[in-house]
């Protein structure tokens, strides 16, 4: 008899898999507009003149609301984190339609029609992104009916945390207890690579962000890319 064909869903040895895609960097680019969006917040809720420039990638959306707000000098309370927060989520639909440099990463959307003709794999999120704020810009590129679940940044200020949260959907999804299943996170940022290390989960580099594929191999992912429709991927992610 014929082996089994994975492609078509046949290998039934395959241990049921949770697939964690980080967004910003790894899915699609924003051209800025996450930024935007959230600078229009700290004008609007602050007022403290030109709005501070550090490093978003990597950063849950809490942390960076909690890093705008002590740059200004204000206290990061609760309250005021939710309240930046709340702007940034009203002005992020106007800053991706205004955004002339958004794009999908080429390859994304093949892979993640070959991924969901495949039983027993559940493809979701694993992003610092607010569930809201996530499928604002995956609705801007088509992408957002592709995930079901995730692990967001308003599940947790901490990357590790809100990946674990993620991977706990992706199981309740496949009905199936966690420690029966793999999990994969695939992102493009040392923070990504480090969460997955936190909770014992595969990580896939994808070098579609700031970071080459050597820098993410350094950083100890255990496979790397150079995009999504990099060749051999897909059987690396069902193998």
């Amino acid at each position: 008899m014929d082996a089994p064909d994975r492609a078509a869903g046949g290998d039934v040895s395959r241990r049921p898999t949770i697939l964690l895609f980080d967004i910003d960097g790894t899915l699609i680019t924003c051209g800025g507009a996450g930024r935007d969006a959230m600078e229009r917040a700290y004008a609007e809720r602050l007022g403290a003149g030109p709005a501070p420039r550090f490093r978003f990638a990597g950063g849950t959306d809490l942390a960076i609301a909690r890093r705008f707000l002590e740059e200004a000098g204000a206290e990061p309370t609760d309250e005021a984190v939710d309240g930046f927060l709340a702007a940034y989520l009203r002005h992020l639909p106007d800053a991706l339609a205004a955004s002339r440099a958004f794009r999908v990463f080429d390859g994304v959307t093949a892979l993640l029609d070959r991924l969901a003709a495949l039983p027993d794999i559940a493809i979701g999120l694993g992003t610092g992104n607010l569930e809201a704020g996530a499928y604002a810009k995956l609705r801007r590129g088509g992408l957002d009916a592709r995930f079901a679940f995730g692990g967001f940044g308003s599940d947790h200020v901490e990357r590790a945390r809100l990946l674990a949260r993620g991977a706990e959907r992706g199981a309740a999804q496949l009905g199936r207890l966690l420690d029966a299943c793999e999990v994969v996170v695939l992102g493009d940022t040392e923070r990504d690579v480090a969460a997955a290390h936190a909770i014992g989960a595969r990580c896939v580099g994808v070098a579609t962000g700031p970071l080459s594929v050597e820098e993410l191999r350094d950083a100890g992912a255990h496979h790397v890319v150079d995009g999504l429709g990099a060749p051999g991927l897909y059987e690396h992610l069902v193998g």
